[in-house]
């Protein structure tokens, strides 16, 4: 990624609908050759927001920039975008080359030069070329995303947006079309601009996730450090199944802090957060930086993996995940300790 210019800049965007605000005052920065996840609730102005990028819908305030062209007054056909719909919007009656070539005919390519920017991307998505002549109709779901993929790309747009297109997809094809679109992202270098309601999604594609909450941006980062270090609890409910403790004075409920965990979170005063992959079992008098104790309630398998409900001494519940060789035999009602490191923790110092 770049750090001159950034290619797309939005500066106190708003958009209210009546007496309802959308969008309030949201400030963005996305950098040149970006993969840019925006992920959010139902209801938290994703939606709202890439119909303002793209240009379906004006803004009520505020601007957007793309390099130093403010664009939010241009209409959408005119713009150096393209959007990739969930319905992916192809022609059923067209064939996989018309349906690629729509785009540059409508701009007046000559044909033989739409014909050879096709065949083209159809390399580029590793289609075979014989697919230029089926129909849509007869193509795979995988297929047409990559047709609906070549086509946002046939007048090489300086970015891509994209609004939840694999969520019909089923598990699979949506776990390899991810891997797709990641490689293509670091083939073409082009600007992804990424909407979903999927936090896997977002975690396994792109460079940095944006959390949006309430028409606002909650936090934005890379995705290890929003699942590390959230800024809220909100975010670090909404990056998968978290442990929360109130903590105050250095001092948390339902957790036995050594000496040195109590020092190292100096009397701090917030929510300690301790993810379910960072306890481990103890067994006999063996201690942890951070100490709970408990008996199971319920034991999940998830694969490679074991997941733990416990109902702690102070009537907490805790979550914790183990590899199936480090399980913990017995099963519910079996009284256990677990504990964890002060490094494997975070403190979210809201109020």
């Amino acid at each position: 990624m770049s750090d001159t210019t950034p290619i797309l800049r939005i500066n106190a965007l708003t958009k209210t609908f009546n007496e309802f605000t959308a969008l309030h005052a949201i400030d963005l920065k996305v950098h040149d050759g970006e993969f840019l996840a925006i992920v959010g609730p139902s209801g938290s102005g994703k939606t709202t927001l890439i119909r303002l990028l793209v240009g379906m819908d004006e803004p009520s305030d505020g601007s957007i920039w793309l390099r130093d062209q403010r664009i939010d007054e241009m209409p959408a056909n005119k713009r150096p975008t393209c959007m990739v719909f969930q319905s992916l919007a192809l022609f059923p009656h067209m064939t996989v080359g018309q349906n690629i070539e729509f785009p540059l005919k409508l701009r007046k390519v000559a044909p033989e030069d739409r014909k050879a920017r096709a065949l083209e991307l159809l390399d580029l998505l590793r289609l075979p070329q014989d697919y230029y002549s089926k129909r849509i109709d007869q193509c795979s779901g995988g297929e047409r995303q990559r047709v609906a993929l070549a086509r946002a790309l046939a007048f090489d747009p300086e970015i891509l947006f994209f609004d939840e297109p694999l969520s019909a997809l089923d598990y699979r094809l949506r776990k390899a079309l991810e891997k797709e679109l990641k490689d293509l992202h670091a083939r073409t270098g082009k600007t992804f601009i990424y909407i979903t309601h999927s936090l896997e999604e977002a975690m396994v594609m792109s460079d940095r996730i944006a959390i949006m909450r309430a028409g606002r941006f909650e936090q934005i980062a890379p995705a290890e450090e929003i699942y590390a270090r959230p800024v809220s609890r909100f975010v670090a409910e909404f990056m998968g199944e978290v442990n929360l403790f109130p903590i105050r004075a250095g001092q948390a409920e339902g957790v036995t802090l050594s000496p040195a965990a109590a020092s190292a979170f100096g009397g701090a005063t917030g929510t300690l957060m301790v993810r379910p992959e960072s306890l481990q079992f103890l067994e006999g008098e063996e201690h942890a930086e951070l100490t709970f104790a408990g008996r199971i309630e319920a034991e999940y398998m998830l694969g490679s993996r074991v997941q733990y409900t416990v109902t702690l001494e102070g009537g907490q519940t805790l979550i914790a995940e183990v590899l199936r060789e480090n399980a913990m035999p017995g099963g519910p009602g079996t009284p256990v300790r677990l504990g964890c490191a002060a490094a494997a923790c975070h403190l979210i110092a809201e109020a």
